[in-house]
């Protein structure tokens, strides 16, 4: 080293020196800025691009050794012979050409070192040729250590500069490539040139057709100006390339932003960019994101793998926040050029929505939406897997059956809501009466069901249905609450049945025996309640085909006014006779057609035989039709009385519809609007049963009645019973006070109709007055030939 220093010190013009390093690193620069503008391009024009950048590299090379052998004093007359200094100069283009062409073009991850090691040859070759043109009055010997060094620094930072040069295009790369391809080459020249020594030797001349020094500064002159042309077109492409490349990158930033989704640009798995969705979504900075690995931002090192594997496939995976929480995504991932090379881009799709919206769906699949216990469905599953597991295992298990306590007047009487909230402190009450392993579900509007694995002994479900009475027992939180109790049937598995359908209709069969026999209390299953359970669904399913097989008939019972004994109107009776069972009473099939629905099609059709009965008298009476709530409450029905009345010619004001007040309390503001409607077409209303439902006088004073009628429960022994007759007398007092006439029905001795007579009632009916019949028995009193 201290020799090339003192060559370089001592036997050179540092004033040429350093115009030498200045030449060197404008070419070295030129060349790095070529090669990646031969990179971003694409077809033959790659090749053309090489081609320059070989010529550049070349003039550098061999400017900077002819400007540092100007610069070099032997103080010895000096020339260059022509052919070899050109012959240098063309193996500096043409080897430096080769090098750059590995560096580019080949396929391997080594090419660049290999390609910048051939250039490293390629200067070493332009320099020893050079030096062979090197004409001088004297003998040149060589240190060969020294010639090894700068043929092994030539090629090492060569390799060096090729590699990081064409790293990733970036400014600051170019920049180290051209320190390092500077050092390789001037480098390599001084670490030559220190390497030689000269020898005086008279006998030696310098040939007349040399080249001379003036004449070499012009040609290095010359290659100087060639090298500055090229590095301002280079720098002009460079310029070019960058400001389309950010013109490129902002114009896809602007449409990433766009975008709703996240969107990250990957070179390879490292982030180069993302948009504002993304950083949004994840709540890290830009900074934070660009220049990040994707490991940071996913976990999970099988998404990367999966995602680089699968392009264009949704791949879902959890994303990292600045938190330090994940979030589900979707990710998509698909090869796009960006900046003028391949780049991964990944769509990022937020799933919290989404699985919400699942998690919910799949809740409410298996889950009551109102009370959040388990839903039929889920029930039906959990018991189908009880009944295997202790079917292996040859235990018993207990199915309990609930069903709240007048929970339907509750909820006709406070409302919806307030039925709604009933039901959800109800299922909060009972759930807490459970152990962990025991199953509550709402199975029905009111209706709950219990699993009680692992039974040991009935007893214990004894215990439990005691327990769960016990939960809905005395004061909750006032209102409607303080009203309710709880009705429990028990079935046992295998004891009562060995399967699903047959276990809940046991179970269902012991409920309703529990209901029947006063509510607020349970009943285990015995097989006598599956006969009930059997025959009630027998009437039902008989009931359903009645008026078809024509088993239904109309029996009228007359209404009398009291003081002439004149007949004023019928009442129609519904009276079914059974081919198996006889005569049915109507207190055993009116409820079962009342909870089946059965009991519109029933309406309908009394309603329009009675109305095509009376239309046919010849004496305009009156006729009374019985009307369930479920009739009043269809939207449907005022429809179908203006049908019946004009099918039949009856005139409305000859028609009378009875009513419960269990019809009002239901939902009164449709009933008010249905009676309403009525009233508009001239049909009268006559409240039934007066005094036996809720809130009899305010329905009085609401509701559009044309007639009270006192109920037999009232009306039975009147004559004796005090109590009874206190009522009846407030009823009649009520009526007249209101402008209603008043009618008793279920009169049956000449004491109640004295009493009657005696308090001013002027209308009854009973059988006192006759038994319900067919019509044809009352022919005198419907037609006027028979009454002439």
């Amino acid at each position: 080293m201290l020799t090339v220093y003192d060559c370089l010190v001592t036997r050179h013009d540092l004033r040429l020196v350093a115009l030498a390093a200045v030449v060197c690193a404008l070419a070295s620069f030129t060349v790095l800025n070529l090669l990646n503008h031969v990179r971003r391009s694409e077809g033959p024009s790659r090749q053309v691009w090489i081609y320059v950048a070989a010529v550049a590299g070349g003039f550098g090379t061999w400017a900077t050794h002819f400007i540092g052998m100007l610069a070099f004093s032997p103080d010895l007359n000096t020339g260059y012979d022509i052919g070899l200094t050109a012959l240098s100069l063309l193996a500096a283009i043409c080897i430096m050409g080769l090098g750059m062409t590995v560096a580019l073009l080949g396929a391997s991850r080594w090419s660049a070192w290999l390609g910048g090691a051939v250039m490293g040859g390629g200067i070493a070759s332009m320099h020893y040729l050079g030096m062979a043109a090197f004409q001088v009055p004297g003998r040149l010997s060589w240190d060969g250590s020294l010639v090894a060094t700068s043929i092994a620094a030539g090629i090492v930072l060569g390799a060096a500069a090729m590699r990081v040069g064409l790293r990733d295009g970036r400014m600051r790369s170019a920049l180290a490539g051209a320190v390092l391809l500077t050092l390789a080459i001037a480098g390599h020249h001084f670490t030559a040139m220190g390497a030689v020594t000269i020898a005086p030797d008279p006998t030696r001349q310098v040939s007349a057709v040399a080249l001379s020094s003036e004449w070499l500064a012009v040609a290095v002159a010359l290659a100087s100006f060639a090298i500055l042309v090229l590095s301002f077109a280079g720098l002009a492409l460079d310029l070019r390339d960058r400001r389309r490349a950010r013109l490129e990158i902002e114009r896809m930033r602007s449409l990433a932003n766009a975008a709703v989704e996240g969107l990250l640009v990957c070179d390879g798995e490292t982030v180069v960019s993302a948009n504002s969705s993304f950083t949004g979504l994840t709540g890290f900075s830009p900074g934070d994101i660009v220049g990040a690995d994707l490991s940071t931002l996913l976990p999970l090192p099988d998404v990367i793998a999966r995602l680089l594997a699968c392009p264009d496939q949704a791949v879902e995976a959890d994303l990292r926040q600045s938190g330090g929480g994940v979030i589900p995504v979707e990710l998509i991932m698909r090869t796009v050029t960006y900046a003028d090379k391949p780049h991964n881009v990944i769509a990022v799709r937020d799933l919290r929505d989404r699985k919400q919206a699942e998690a919910r769906i799949h809740f409410l699949a298996h889950h009551d939406a109102l009370t959040g216990l388990a839903n039929r469905t889920s029930f039906d599953h959990r018991l189908d897997l009880d009944i295997e597991t202790h079917r292996k295992t040859q235990e018993r298990f207990a199915v309990l059956c609930l069903d709240l306590d007048r929970f339907k007047e509750i909820n006709d009487i406070f409302g919806h809501s307030a039925g709604d909230h009933l039901l959800c402190k109800a299922a909060e009450k009972l759930k807490a009466a459970l152990d962990d392993d025991q199953m509550l579900a709402r199975v029905g509007g009111d209706e709950f069901a219990v699993i009680m694995p692992g039974l040991r002994d009935p007893v214990q479900a004894g215990r439990l249905a005691e327990r769960l009475l016990q939960a809905l027992e005395g004061k909750q939180d006032g209102g409607p609450f303080d009203l309710i109790s709880v009705s429990i049937g028990i079935a046992i598995y295998p004891d009562d049945a060995s399967g699903r359908t047959a276990l809940l209709s046991n179970a269902d069969a012991a409920l309703y025996r529990a209901k029947k026999e006063g509510r607020g209390t349970y009943r285990f299953f015995e097989v006598a309640m599956s006969e009930e359970v059997r025959e009630r669904r027998m009437i039902e399913h008989d009931l359903r085909l009645a008026i078809e097989k024509g088993e239904m008939a109309i029996a009228y019972q007359p209404q009398t006014r009291i003081g002439t004994q004149e007949i004023t109107g019928f009442e129609a009776l519904l009276r079914w006779n059974h081919p198996v069972r006889g005569d049915m009473s109507p207190a055993v099939f009116i409820p079962i057609a009342e909870e089946s629905g059965i009991i519109l099609r029933i309406g309908e059709w009394v309603l329009r035989e009675a109305c095509r009965e009376a239309s046919s008298w010849d004496r305009p009476l009156k006729i009374a039709v019985n009307v369930s709530a479920l009739q009043v409450n269809n939207p449907t029905f005022v429809t179908l009385v203006q049908a019946i009345l004009d099918e039949s010619g009856l005139a409305p004001e000859r028609l009378e519809l009875e009513i419960t007040e269990s019809v009002l309390i239901r939902d009164p503001e449709r009933a008010l609007q249905t009676l309403t409607q009525l009233k508009a077409i001239g049909v009268s209303i006559a409240m039934d049963d007066f005094g036996t439902g809720y809130s009899s006088l305010s329905n009085l004073r609401n509701f559009p009645f044309d007639k009270i009628k006192i109920d037999r429960s009232f009306v039975r022994a009147i004559d004796v019973n005090i109590q009874a007759a206190a009522i009846v007398r407030a009823v009649l007092g009520l009526g007249r006070g209101l402008g209603l006439p008043v009618i008793a029905e279920g009169v049956e001795t000449n004491g109640e109709l004295a009493f009657l007579n005696a308090e001013g009632c002027r209308e009854a009916q009973g059988y006192l007055f006759g038994q319900p019949a067919p019509i044809e028995m009352f022919r005198s009193v419907t037609h006027a030939e028979a009454v002439a």
